[in-house]
């Protein structure tokens, strides 16, 4: 038989999809995967359903459809601040992670090298092995998540280095990259000729005091910013898979005949309901910044309680808690034990760690507060697990 592929054969699964087959395995209260339990805004489903009996359900324009497009530009200029053409500047896709490798295999050639933030999401590192890419690691270092501006440099002026992938707000961490933390990236960008592709996904999941800053609206970083983002976090629908690219004319030509190569177009029907959404008013965003705002101190409230070490999150939906205490060497052991023993699901922080850390672990807390009651019931119980 011929042998197959070199760059996937230190491919495993995805540990956080792992640890959902887990936590159903054994009725868990499922905290791992990153999808609410709720419904999303009932304006989109109810256009829904009206799409389903009108339409369209056949092929849309392959880089989106144009109402979708449109909505999309006007809705991210507001917020931005950015100009953006939606005929020359976006490109809609099957979710942030076919944007994301879309964008990696447009700028890519087999040995140049991204640099990557770590901890991160565990979808990078293989994103840049299928781009033919060496992922080249700098840590954001707990409990702040800050990052050594020394050490970037070191990285980012490696002989090779074409990118650098920016997830703000940040996921597993919850950290918001500050405007003078940008800054810092956004100068080293220009310094070395690099692109900076960014995951905004939880643009508007964010907790007072702190703010999302657009690295691309910095000066001189519009042309060689790539934003990867989506609309599954932001109005609650992950199983829809709409992303979408947005960036200068130039990579975006690039970008739609990637796309069309890989899935050529995201799903008409799923796009025509979703425009209601983007096209929602400053208090829909306003109430949604409420509302995990809610479920992060009622969730992170209750770890306290039951007396947990953990990062605060800045933004975005999760949180890091640390077992040390428990005596394990080996988190994803106490994951598997966590489900099975305790009845909650989480993901192991080595999973997101290119360095050697196997004492954190990965809530999310994007629940109905039943669930999170629930779960948190069930954590009074963790001490049992400790050795």
């Amino acid at each position: 038989m011929p042998v197959l592929s070199n760059r996937t054969a230190d491919f495993t699964d995805s540990v956080i999809r792992r640890m959902t087959r887990i936590s159903n395995e054994y009725h868990a209260v499922n905290l791992s995967q990153g999808f609410p339990d709720f419904e999303p805004p009932e304006e989109i489903t109810n256009r829904l359903s009206e799409v389903a009996k009108e339409g369209p359900h056949q092929y849309a324009l392959t880089w989106g459809a144009k109402n979708f497009r449109d909505a999309l530009a006007k809705k991210q200029e507001h917020f931005s601040g950015m100009k953006i053409d939606p005929e020359k500047e976006i490109v809609v896709t099957c979710g942030s992670t076919e944007a994301m490798m879309a964008a990696m295999m447009s700028v890519c050639n087999p040995g140049d090298k991204v640099v990557v933030f770590s901890p991160f999401y565990e979808n990078y590192g293989a994103d840049a092995i299928l781009s033919g890419a060496e992922p080249v690691y700098v840590p954001l270092n707990p409990p702040e998540f800050g990052f050594d501006a020394d050490v970037l440099e070191d990285a980012v002026k490696k002989k090779g280095v074409k990118a650098l992938i920016l997830c703000n707000p940040s996921n597993p961490c919850g950290k918001v990259f500050t405007r003078e933390e940008l800054s810092v990236i956004a100068k080293f960008a220009i310094r070395y000729d690099i692109f900076v592709i960014t995951d905004e996904v939880y643009e508007h999941i964010l907790y007072k005091p702190y703010e999302h800053v657009y690295i691309a609206t910095l000066p001189e970083m519009r042309e060689r910013t790539i934003i990867c983002s989506s609309l599954s976090k932001t109005y609650s629908i992950t199983g829809w898979r709409l992303g979408y690219v947005i960036a200068a004319p130039d990579i975006i030509d690039r970008v739609k005949k990637v796309h069309d190569f890989l899935t050529v177009g995201a799903a008409a029907p799923l796009m025509e309901a979703a425009v209601v959404g983007l096209q929602f008013d400053d208090a829909y965003y306003h109430r949604l910044q409420e509302k995990y705002t809610h479920m992060k101190e009622l969730f992170v409230g209750g770890l306290k309680e039951i007396g947990l070490s953990f990062t605060e999150p800045q933004g975005a939906y999760y949180v890091l808690v640390d077992i040390r205490e428990f005596g394990y060497d080996d988190d994803e052991a106490f994951c598997i034990d966590l489900a099975k023993k305790v009845g909650v699901g989480a993901v192991p922080g080595s999973s997101f760690f290119r360095e050697s850390v196997n004492h954190l672990i990965r809530f999310h807390f994007a629940k109905q507060d039943a669930t999170l009651k629930e779960a948190l019931e069930r954590l009074e119980g963790i001490y049992r697990l400790k050795k």
